[in-house]
């Protein structure tokens, strides 16, 4: 749906780890209503989602990580980490 791509993992014991469909989809429900700067989101599966091309990464990230720490989801010293997945090249 959206152009963009993205991997979101969180940080538990030392290893990365997808987050998982649950989080991602209550942070998008609660943006539907709060914050529009992320209307442009779409979870797709565990790690992964889709967003649109004025979504600002750093904020999403900043934004993600206090909505899974107040939900309890995310611990005080876990750190996010969203990165976009390069787009297939077309030109072979």
């Amino acid at each position: 749906m959206f152009a963009r791509k993205i991997r979101v993992e969180y940080e538990a014991n030392g290893q990365s780890l997808p987050c998982p469909l649950k989080w991602l989809d209550s942070f998008s429900m609660r943006n539907f209503t709060n914050a529009s700067v992320f209307d442009d989101t779409l979870p797709i599966a565990d790690g992964q989602m889709e967003i649109g091309s004025g979504v600002p990464l750093d904020e999403l990230r900043d934004s993600m990580e206090d909505w899974f720490r107040r939900k309890g989801y995310l611990g005080k010293d876990s750190k996010l980490s969203l990165a976009e997945s390069p787009s297939p090249d077309h030109t072979s």
